[in-house]
């Protein structure tokens, strides 16, 4: 086995004298991240105005008790996290990204599929985001300067544009100038943050005249609550956070490349994951109910909340925060593996900067069209489908490395393109395609049939689970023939 230490420039593998990254394993002086940095992966990850709403809209949307609701937090994190360090094992341990290792299963050129259906999700959601993290700058140069709409070009004023393309040059600037820029910004990120919510916590209790405590506490009660409704409601939430985090838990091995060590890695998740579902749970719990004394009604938009308070300043600091937080959960969950999959179509010519690049004019027509034309589309079925098709290939990745390869790889031959022990039938590994094939149209299937509906919560761990088994039952049957 070739080991990271002794390994030398791969074959079909691109370099990168700027260092800012490629599908090359990286070397031991690049791999920096201690647990701190994972760790604020996940705050990051957590920390979008989606996430805040989903997670205000927990408490209130599936009829259970605030108890109930934390505990399905907590499981989904302690699940999530067990999750991703099985699937960033080998990233770690060979400094390898998810394209990469998607190699070992599915074979050097089947790994395209996977990858390239990664990115498309990715794509599209980073230019989403792109979009949402610019409502935040356009809040900004409202509270500071007081400008109001105006004329709307394609759904959109003038404000709003500026504010569009800002952030989106500013994504451009993080991601050319390396990983360790991208580091940097998410360890800043995730701490600031909490210190807002915070602020914006003390606020609230100050102007409910200490009633928010009690305030969430009502929240908390379900006094209608039976125990097959809370448990319904306790399975739903796990469902939903697990589907949540679906995306990161396939390609971890991007950031788990970077940790300095295993140790790194598993603090970091542990302290990443099962934390940061608590304290951002609590802060989003005690904002809400605080909100419901303040303004009389439940709000789980906190741009929202802070518009009411009408508050120059805290617009201000609110509009920084909800900036920093997007953005911070674009490069985790979208830019890093989209410019991946981009770069492993064709990883002897596009550089990461250049895949970079191609991610960031995606970025630009869809987050740019996204008011007036995606918005109204109802494009929700299509990422649930990607998703859902995304599921078996975790399968058979985890089923691969660990039960069949026993967590041991060749480093070079995943970077043979024409040959080697993962170039398999033209390189295609046709087990793993079959598993892939049948696991993902039942996967589908829980999106758009409607005899599966009660399944559609649990379509990714449900193809994930199917792809790994069917792989596994192929294998076997091809080693006994």
């Amino acid at each position: 086995m070739t080991t990271l230490e002794q390994h030398h420039v791969p074959h079909g593998g691109t370099m990168d004298p700027e260092g800012t990254g490629t599908l090359n394993p990286v070397g031991a002086d690049e791999k920096t991240w201690g647990w701190f940095a994972i760790f604020n992966i996940w705050a990051n990850d957590v920390q979008s105005l989606f996430g805040y709403s989903l997670v205000a809209s927990l408490f209130i949307s599936y009829g259970v008790g605030g108890w109930t609701a934390f505990a399905a937090l907590v499981v989904a994190g302690l699940f999530v996290m067990w999750m991703v360090n099985l699937s960033g094992a080998a990233g770690e341990k060979y400094g390898i990204p998810y394209p990469v290792l998607a190699r070992a299963s599915l074979g050097t050129s089947g790994a395209k599929l996977p990858a390239v259906l990664r990115a498309t999700v990715a794509v599209f959601w980073y230019g989403v985001q792109v979009y949402f993290a610019s409502t935040a700058l356009a809040l900004l140069i409202h509270s500071v300067t007081g400008i109001g709409g105006g004329a709307e070009y394609l759904g959109l004023t003038v404000v709003d544009w500026v504010s569009f393309l800002l952030v989106w040059a500013f994504h451009i600037v993080i991601f050319w100038r390396g990983m360790n820029w991208v580091e940097t910004f998410l360890n800043i990120a995730g701490p600031f943050v909490y210190l807002v919510m915070i602020g914006l916590v003390i606020v609230l209790w100050q102007r409910s005249d200490g009633q928010l405590l009690s305030a969430t506490a009502t929240i908390f009660a379900n006094p209608e609550g039976t125990v097959w409704t809370e448990f319904k409601g306790f399975i739903a939430i796990v469902g939903t956070m697990v589907a949540y985090f679906a995306a990161v838990m396939i390609n971890f091995s991007d950031f788990s490349r970077y940790a300095k060590d295993r140790p790194a890695m598993v603090k970091g998740n542990l302290a990443g994951l099962p934390f940061n579902m608590i304290l951002f749970s609590a802060l989003a719990l005690l904002t809400t109910g605080g909100a419901a004394v303040v303004f009389g009604e439940e709000i789980t938009n906190p741009t929202e909340i802070v518009e009411r308070t009408d508050s120059v300043l805290l617009g201000i600091i609110a509009a920084i925060t909800f900036f920093a937080a997007t953005v911070g959960i674009n490069l985790v969950a979208n830019f890093i593996p989209a410019v991946n999959g981009i770069a492993n179509l064709k990883p002897e010519k596009i550089s990461f900067r250049a895949a970079g690049l191609i991610t960031s004019v995606f970025a630009l027509v869809i987050g740019g069209l996204w008011v007036s034309f995606i918005s109204s589309v109802g494009i929700s079925g299509f990422v649930n489908t990607l998703g859902a098709t995304l599921a078996p290939i975790f399968g058979i990745m985890i089923v691969d490395y660990y039960l069949h390869r026993k967590e041991e790889l060749v480093l070079d031959d995943l970077y043979d393109m024409d040959g080697g022990t993962y170039h398999f039938d033209n390189g295609w590994n046709g087990v793993a395609v079959k598993a892939f094939a049948v696991a993902a149209i039942f996967s589908v299937a829980t999106v758009w049939v409607p005899w599966f509906e009660v399944l559609s919560g649990y379509n990714w761990i449900i193809g994930a689970v199917l792809g790994g088994v069917i792989y596994d039952r192929l294998v076997k049957a091809k080693q006994l023939a």
